[in-house]
């Protein structure tokens, strides 16, 4: 699994093998609707809040007595029936919305996002992008350019030029180059997640080589995290065995 590699002047420069464990995935819509809706809400900050009877100030004491006054019996006017009352069930900004996420599903949506974006040709791999001092223009110039590859024609088409730019290491010069844009988001290789990925239609990687490197290490890091976690029950165990 083959692809080429442009700078940024839209000329090819060479290919890189993709490997199929991250770019030939099946797509698995279950975990990426999972995964995808655990990251929305983890990143979910209540604002919205409401106060209940214990909360709305007042209400102290009983509006009348008990009996002999042919009305309802209340003890608070600061009930829920009552206007200026508490709220029920209402929104509070104490609730948590956190999910667990294992990052072993994480990783795997991740690859299901991008290996759907690759075989959709919405992946576009170029050597690097790097400009002289911070312009707009020159951000502009060069997704002219890139649109200029079969396939991403959409790069500069106001309705569909969004894309996600993935630089293999944080530049400022590029990336308040490319602030103005409100469809183009920039982020580094190693921030990439299945939700910034399906939010936009493109995906623009630079420094691939390193990035692809970065990204099947995900993986080969929770194995071995798992074997040596592993190896060190099975040593404890054997200490115990001989105490």
């Amino acid at each position: 699994m083959d692809a080429t590699i442009y700078n940024q002047t839209g000329k090819e420069t060479g290919t890189i093998a993709l490997p199929e464990s991250v770019f030939g995935v099946k797509w698995s819509g279950d975990l990426v609707h999972q995964v995808v809706m655990a990251m929305e809400a983890n990143a979910r900050q209540p604002v919205a809040h409401t106060k209940g009877r214990g909360e709305v100030a007042g209400g102290g004491k009983k509006p009348w007595k008990q009996k002999g006054t042919g009305r309802a019996r209340h003890g608070s006017s600061r009930s829920p029936i009552w206007i200026g009352g508490g709220i029920t069930h209402g929104p509070t900004k104490e609730k948590v919305y956190a999910q667990k996420v294992n990052k072993k599903m994480r990783t795997k949506a991740l690859y299901a996002v991008l290996s759907a974006k690759f075989r959709d040709g919405e992946i576009l791999f170029v050597d690097s992008i790097t400009f002289p001092a911070i312009k707009t223009a020159q951000a502009k110039s060069v997704l002219g350019v890139l649109s200029g590859v079969n396939g991403f024609d959409g790069l500069l088409k106001k309705k569909a030029n969004s894309a996600l730019v993935a630089m293999g290491k944080k530049d400022d010069t590029v990336f308040k180059s490319f602030g103005n844009f409100n469809n183009i988001a920039i982020e580094e290789s190693r921030n990439l997640n299945p939700v910034d990925v399906l939010r936009y239609k493109y995906l623009i990687i630079t420094e691939p080589k390193e990035t692809v490197a970065f990204l099947v290490g995900k993986f080969k890091e929770k194995k071995l995290g798992a074997e040596i976690s592993k190896k060190s029950e099975a040593t404890m165990k054997a200490k115990k065995l001989k105490s």
